[in-house]
């Protein structure tokens, strides 16, 4: 019997904690995965690590400074890595003819072009970077189509509705009923709304359940993140607006669920670890250990749900009801809403704005906006640019 191949593996955004994650995983596995290529933006002392365990072929810097640190310690220790820079080179890696399947893990529209370029050259695409398809949309999935790729979604909601499909997707549009996305809630789901204006960033980072980047963090801490969610599994799942659905469940025990019209729930269980939703799309169809810890029924506490639009949540969380008005409205628009947010959101991580303005930056921001259908990466970055810049003049215009 012929020994498989190993499955050739690009890791893009590999210091952040999707990317550790991931790597986790694949060192569980030698014998069926290899790294092949990593990127990352700032942190040399994490990459230069992260290249003695794993030899990759390529390691690629955003920058040409932080290229060229990572290139002088490679070469001081020895490493046989070739160090590359720019969004050119990360770009190569995730289309390269060596490379078997691509984790997108750079945060927020940075990743786009890379996830392009990984969908056009028909590459297993794990997706954690949920704003490739927010702002990307049509024009990610026609590259997905065009290209052949293979998409299968990272987040933790997305691939637990995934992990409850039929595996013939053209069932799925006679069979669903509703989709329904799980969301913790996040360190301020008991808070009183008027007291969110003296949030902290430390205490915005401070999620309940999960381990993540700050970035994500506060959007957990807004619901934006659910947001976000919302739209990407619009594209994912094909489903029409009105068939998504959220609510809160703070154990973060079931991730997601599917409503199938004879009103049975399929849900997906497991304990809050990402390394779970990585191990199943790295090896999908096939199932392999992830290192994360199995639930315990014995011990498990008590589950609970709230409905959003109970008690106080639309107060709390204004921004989630943008995922559909922004869907409903031309495309283009959740692009705007992504760009906002990431500014508003970098904005109050330095103290420039309170946590409780974010959403007047990016209701603010779509109402300035006058969109244009994007049809190319162009286009998308284009609006994308005049969003940012529509943000940035919100954010100067406000005062904590």
């Amino acid at each position: 019997m012929t020994k498989a191949a190993k499955q050739r593996v690009c890791v893009l955004g590999s210091t952040g904690s999707i990317g550790t994650s991931t790597l986790d995983v694949l060192s569980r596995h030698p014998d069926r995965f290899e790294v092949f290529a990593l990127s990352a933006a700032t942190q040399v002392d994490l990459m230069l690590a992260q290249c003695a365990r794993f030899s990759p072929r390529y390691a690629v810097m955003a920058s040409a400074p932080h290229a060229q640190a990572l290139a002088q310690r490679v070469q001081d220790n020895g490493l046989a890595v070739q160090v590359l820079s720019g969004p050119e080179a990360i770009e190569m890696i995730a289309s390269h003819e060596l490379v078997d399947s691509v984790m997108a893990a750079i945060v927020g529209a940075a990743g786009l072009a890379a996830c392009l370029a990984a969908a056009r050259a028909g590459k297993r695409l794990l997706l954690a970077n949920k704003e490739a398809l927010v702002v990307g949309g049509e024009v990610f999935l026609d590259a997905v189509r065009q290209g052949g790729a293979r998409l299968l979604p990272i987040d933790s909601e997305h691939s637990a509705i995934f992990q409850s499909l039929p595996d013939d997707s053209s069932t799925w549009a006679q069979s669903i009923d509703k989709i329904i996305l799980t969301a913790s809630g996040g360190p301020f789901r008991s808070l009183a709304p008027e007291r969110l204006r003296e949030v902290t960033p430390e205490q915005a980072c401070s999620h309940p359940n999960w381990v993540m980047g700050r970035k994500i963090s506060v959007d957990s801490a807004t619901m934006m993140n659910k947001a976000l969610e919302v739209i990407e599994a619009k594209y994912l799942f094909g489903v029409a607006p009105q068939q998504l659905e959220v609510v809160i469940h703070p154990q973060s025990i079931i991730h997601s669920m599917v409503q199938y019209r004879d009103a049975s729930v399929v849900a997906q269980l497991g304990t809050p670890d990402m390394r779970g939703p990585i191990a199943y799309g790295l090896a999908w169809p096939q199932r392999i250990a992830s290192g994360a810890a199995a639930l315990d029924f014995r011990t498990l506490a008590p589950m609970s749900f709230e409905a959003i639009d109970a008690h106080d949540h639309p107060r709390r969380f204004p921004g989630l009801k943008l995922a559909w008005e922004a869907l409903a409205a031309p495309s283009g628009t959740c692009a705007v809403l992504n760009a906002a947010n990431e500014v508003a959101v970098a904005a109050f991580l330095e103290q420039r704005i309170r946590f409780d303005q974010i959403h007047h930056i990016n209701l603010a921001t779509l109402e300035a906006v006058t969109v244009t259908r994007p049809d190319c990466l162009a286009d998308l970055l284009a609006l994308d640019t005049l969003a940012r810049q529509a943000a940035h003049r919100q954010v100067q215009g406000l005062v904590r």
